[in-house]
């Protein structure tokens, strides 16, 4: 049994196709720059790693996203480097949804009445990612006619979350009428990194308490009680919580106001720079990526230094926040591009901390490519670094639905 894992952007489009049978990887690839021109000092593109393991890019006219699903088909049936002889040997898509707001707890079959209901009610709950993705939804349907399509929500994982975590306190009506309310967000990392800390613990997952840290461009953190989320940092959109590479995190909503009368900008240019021009990108004044912070650092950048200072402070005042929420923890995990790759950020991630029983192993903060306990045996509370795998989490709800 093959699935087809698919996440759109608005110019981009990821995939893997993965054989259920031993969860392998048989293809994967991106198509980026989705409507752009051939001229462009960038221009469109595919990249595709296949049956030799080379990976092969070619430039090619993207004008929207059918002609890449129809790229990323041309390779995946190639007599020479494609891994499926027809479009036949493959079970199910799985499309990644963000946010479809409180139309959709749980992954569903696409069907008429689903796309219809999609595109009529559950834009506004995530319109920078859901357009794109419905652009591919049906650019899939007509590239790949017959396969079994399944949305899967990144919000399902946070669906047991209790009121007292998920409701603002706003007006109730706003909730009612609009579902006004956290969702959260990452939620297939944070649910694959559950499956494995539990493993590593050797613990059964309904008696697992664990603090999950999805740190990458886009951040959040979760605390995990019997398995289940009770409580997310990103809030109705992935705007809220922890300041990101270009996203501001937590603030002060009247802030706003202030800044919009003074600059005299409307909402919609307000929210572009909550979204792309704030988080660590403002802070630093010139990066919002973590490795140039770092390097900024290392060659005295004040600025960088404070940039990655808030990251670092943020993160922990949310770990201090849920471990009082859980009462216990047995975990704590990192994941994501910051959380495998940066020890140096994930070890001032719980500086001071020591005195609640968690403790960093020093002999790890040079390896950048490490994967598995990060505290010392005299850690009260366990840490690991785990690779997070988001495609499988799709790949698997994909083929529960259409079986």
């Amino acid at each position: 049994m093959k699935v087809l894992v698919v996440n759109c952007g608005s110019s981009s489009l990821k995939y893997q196709l993965i054989d259920m049978e031993d969860e392998s990887v048989l293809a994967k690839g991106k198509c980026d720059v989705i409507g752009g021109s051939m001229n462009a000092i960038t221009p469109p593109f595919i990249e595709y790693k296949g049956k030799t393991g080379d990976k092969i890019k070619e430039v090619m006219p993207l004008p929207d996203h059918l002609a890449a699903f129809k790229a990323v088909v041309k390779y995946l049936t190639d007599p020479e480097v494609g891994v499926v002889k027809s479009l036949d040997e493959i079970s199910a898509i799985g499309h990644r949804i963000v946010n479809a707001g409180p139309f959709f707890k749980k992954s569903t079959v696409v069907t008429d009445d689903v796309l219809k209901l999609f595109k009529e009610s559950s834009i506004p709950y995530a319109p920078l990612h859901n357009p794109p993705a419905l652009q591919g939804i049906n650019a899939c349907l007509e590239t790949m006619q017959g396969i079994p399509q399944v949305l899967v929500f990144d919000t399902t994982f946070h669906q047991t979350m209790p009121e007292k975590a998920y409701m603002y306190g706003l007006p109730y009506e706003y909730y009612e009428k609009y579902g006004v309310r956290r969702y959260g967000a990452h939620g297939m990392s944070h649910e694959f990194v559950t499956h494995e800390a539990a493993k590593l613990l050797g613990k059964p997952e309904e008696e697992l308490n664990m603090i999950s840290c999805h740190l990458g461009n886009g951040s959040s953190i979760t605390a995990i009680k019997n398995g289940k989320c009770v409580d997310t940092s990103m809030g109705f959109t992935p705007l809220e919580g922890l300041v990101m590479g270009t996203r501001s995190g937590d603030l002060d909503p009247a802030i706003l106001e202030f800044i919009m009368q003074n600059e005299g900008i409307d909402i919609h240019e307000m929210l572009t720079i909550l979204n792309k021009k704030s988080g660590l990108l403002a802070l630093s004044g010139k990066t919002g990526d973590v490795r140039d912070l770092r390097a900024l650092r290392k060659d005295g950048d004040e600025r960088a230094a404070m940039a990655l200072d808030v990251l670092t402070y943020r993160i922990r005042k949310y770990i201090g926040a849920y471990m009082a929420v859980l009462g216990h923890v047995d975990c704590i995990t990192f994941e994501g591009g910051i959380g495998e790759h940066n020890p140096d950020v994930v070890k001032a991630c719980i500086d001071g901390l020591e005195e609640f029983g968690i403790i960093y192993d020093d002999s790890h903060i040079e390896d950048e490519m490490y994967e598995g306990i990060v505290s010392t045996p005299e850690s009260k509370i366990k840490m690991f670094v785990i690779a997070t795998n988001e495609e499988i989490v799709i790949a698997k709800e994909a083929l529960k639905l259409v079986q």
